[in-house]
């Protein structure tokens, strides 16, 4: 949530999270364009006090397919139609109830997962990925992650022993090609590390990209 009205952000966060979401604002768009890589969705007012909220969303769509909602006022039919130009997916009006927010944050979800069909699960050892149920398994505990950073794992786990290349993983993960300067692969390998609670499940390639690490093997034991 990007909103620089504190009582307003707080009041949607806590709602939210209390639909089942995992939520949190941030008052600005320059925090908001740092934060968004760890995101599925961002529902941003157009009324910010460093960055158009315009130009946010531009900004936000011309860097990766980040669900996007904008939050206007009632009246406010040419900010809608606006937004929706600037790359918004829908738009949501501030008097209108959460639970209708939350629904329209589902659907633009829906609509925003990957269209191809995954196979299926795949188990390294004790890491057990489910494409079906969208899960994260590690040691049988559930491992919460955000939809890119499902994605971003489950494309290296499904060839563990390559290397995809940081081009590939853009246009598997995001649809795009525009990674090669952009650090937010990056961003989504940290974070995942940091869930999986080791370094040695994602190695780094440098100069070319990323593979599932050794970690999932279960190491040898001498006789004796």
């Amino acid at each position: 949530m990007v909103e620089q009205n504190t009582e307003a952000a707080a009041a949607m966060v806590s709602d939210l999270r209390r639909q089942g979401f995992t939520a949190r604002s941030v008052g600005t768009g320059e925090r908001a364009l740092r934060a968004h890589v760890e995101a599925d969705l961002v529902l941003f007012s157009l009324e910010l006090p460093d960055i158009d909220g315009l130009e946010l969303c531009r900004s936000l769509r011309g860097g990766g397919d980040t669900a996007l909602m904008a939050v206007t006022d009632a009246g406010d039919e040419m900010g809608r139609v606006l937004a929706l130009n600037a790359g918004a997916d829908d738009c949501v009006v501030r008097t209108w109830g959460f639970r209708e927010i939350g629904a329209r944050i589902d659907a633009v979800l829906r609509r925003a997962q990957p269209r191809h069909v995954l196979p299926g699960a795949i188990s390294l050892h004790q890491l057990h990925i489910d494409p079906r149920l969208r899960e994260v398994r590690l040691h049988n505990r559930l491992v919460g992650v955000t939809s890119k950073e499902f994605e971003l794992l489950y494309t290296l786990a499904a060839t563990p022993e390559t290397v995809v290349t940081r081009k590939e993983l853009m246009a598997r993960v995001w649809g795009s090609n525009w990674g090669h300067t952009s650090r937010t692969i990056d961003t989504h390998v940290s974070s995942l590390r940091a869930k999986l609670g080791s370094g040695g499940w994602i190695i780094t390639v440098r100069g070319v990209g990323y593979r599932m690490g050794y970690a999932y093997r279960v190491p040898e034991t001498s006789a004796g």
